[in-house]
């Protein structure tokens, strides 16, 4: 597991540093900044309609885009005609977002916390922009924060997520056995956390929403201090949930630590995928339009198998 931020190659690539993100108080802009900049890579890209389905032809006006002209029935009629698309599903989109005390660690940059609110911003934006309705949950070992998918929601999912205080445990369980006794129709459910449980009590809490019918996308997100645990001095370490204190030698902890993180996402993404979920790995420096490719990449693959 490198330190370093993740740096894919191919669309959507106008990195942009989450710190650098961070100075963007505004969320509705900050998402703005993030997802246009993502579109435009896409159209750079041959990405154009992707995860859109044909709907009609229009007649081509000046100023349209000509890769979008028809042109085999240009060939049958003499006239330039362009297919126009509609998204793939005005799906429910839902984000569950874990705010327990965990969340707030950070070394570096920013902590896993605000990186999950940028990250939820995005993702709700985009999808609105794909005229989904957009919902958030949000989560401390209960349920704090509810709000239904719906078109008109955006403001209120970007006013939530403004104003999240972290708090609680990260327990999974609980509160998303009652969303899925809320939601009816069946969408698209993001979940957002540092999954500090057991694999088999996160994966047993998350796949009651795929059994329920919703695809599922799942985003681990970990500090790079968690991930390569690069301390040197002796020092007392201090649960973030429990408040637990521990005396720590990094040097003798070191290998063995991150041989359980590794363990420990790997059996994460194994059962996972066991249960048909989507599941990526984030540090909190990877870029966030990184995150919206790898989101859309998924939900381009479950789309084809619904």
């Amino acid at each position: 597991m490198a330190r370093t931020a993740v740096r894919p190659s191919g669309p959507g690539t106008g990195f942009i540093d989450p710190r650098v993100l961070g100075r963007i108080h505004n969320l509705e802009l900050l998402a703005r900044t993030v997802v246009d900049g993502f579109i435009s890579g896409l159209h750079r890209a041959p990405f154009l309609g992707l995860s859109v389905d044909f709907a009609e032809h229009r007649q081509y006006m000046p100023g349209d885009d000509i890769r979008r002209i028809d042109w085999r029935l240009f060939a049958r009629s003499d006239r330039f005609y362009l297919k126009h698309y509609e998204a793939d599903s005005n799906a429910n989109f839902m984000v569950v977002l874990d705010i327990s005390r965990s969340m707030t660690f950070q070394q570096d940059g920013i902590s896993k916390l605000d990186y999950g609110r940028y990250l939820a911003a995005c993702l709700s934006y985009f999808s609105r922009q794909q005229r989904d309705r957009v919902g958030l949950l949000t989560i401390a070992g209960e349920i704090v924060d509810y709000i239904p998918p719906a078109a008109g929601h955006l403001d209120l999912v970007l006013h939530a997520i403004d104003r999240i205080e972290a708090g609680g445990a990260g327990t999974l369980a609980q509160p998303l056995f009652e969303l899925t006794g809320r939601i009816g129709r069946r969408g698209i459910m993001v979940v957002i956390s540092d999954f500090y449980e057991e694999p088999d009590a996160v994966v047993d809490a998350v796949k009651d929403l795929r059994y329920a019918g919703h695809d599922v996308i799942v985003f681990h997100l970990l500090d790079p201090a968690e991930l390569d645990f690069p301390f040197e001095k002796p020092a007392s370490f201090q649960d973030l949930e429990s408040e637990a204190r521990l005396p720590v030698v990094p040097g003798r902890l070191r290998e063995g630590y991150r041989e359980l993180i590794r363990e420990h996402t790997e059996t994460l993404s194994r059962r996972f995928v066991e249960h048909r979920i989507d599941y990526a790995l984030f540090n909190t420096g990877t870029p966030l339009d990184y995150a919206l490719f790898s989101y859309l990449s998924a939900r381009q693959r479950l789309t084809r198998v619904r």
